[in-house]
């Protein structure tokens, strides 16, 4: 009889799934800190140490999910952090001009529209142990 908590090919061990699970939980902290005190949720997200121990973590963490299902929520996750940071810079460029004040304030809710949705999406393929991309 096999051991229960014995890897099977092309399964990730159960504390890269654990570490996938913290970092989506670290996001939506951010998330939540930048809708309920910060001038951003978008500047929250890539500014607070939530997010910023999240992207740590899945840099160190991610070999671990390499060559499973998994790898496609570590790179779902780092790239979510690495776009929200270049349209925040792009939207603050825009801001501090006065025709793209209104484009810069549209494109950070946008951005937060987007955050919302890659971190909700992220964690519930994750809860049902599915890959990002089919």
């Amino acid at each position: 009889m096999s051991d229960p908590d014995e890897l099977r090919p092309g399964q990730p061990a159960p504390s890269a799934v654990t570490v996938a699970h913290i970092v989506y939980a670290l996001h939506a902290c951010a998330i939540v800190l930048g809708i309920t005190g910060a001038p951003t949720v978008i500047g929250s997200f890539v500014g607070s140490m939530p997010s910023i121990a999240a992207v740590i973590l899945n840099y160190v963490k991610r070999s671990d999910a390499r060559d499973t299902w998994l790898a496609t929520h570590y790179r779902w996750q780092i790239r979510t952090f690495w776009f929200a940071l270049l349209w925040l810079i792009l939207a603050l460029v825009l801001i501090t001009t006065m025709i793209g004040i209104p484009l810069g304030v549209g494109l950070l809710v946008a951005v937060t529209i987007w955050l919302i949705y890659r971190v909700a999406r992220g964690w519930l393929r994750l809860v049902d142990r599915r890959p990002m991309y089919d």
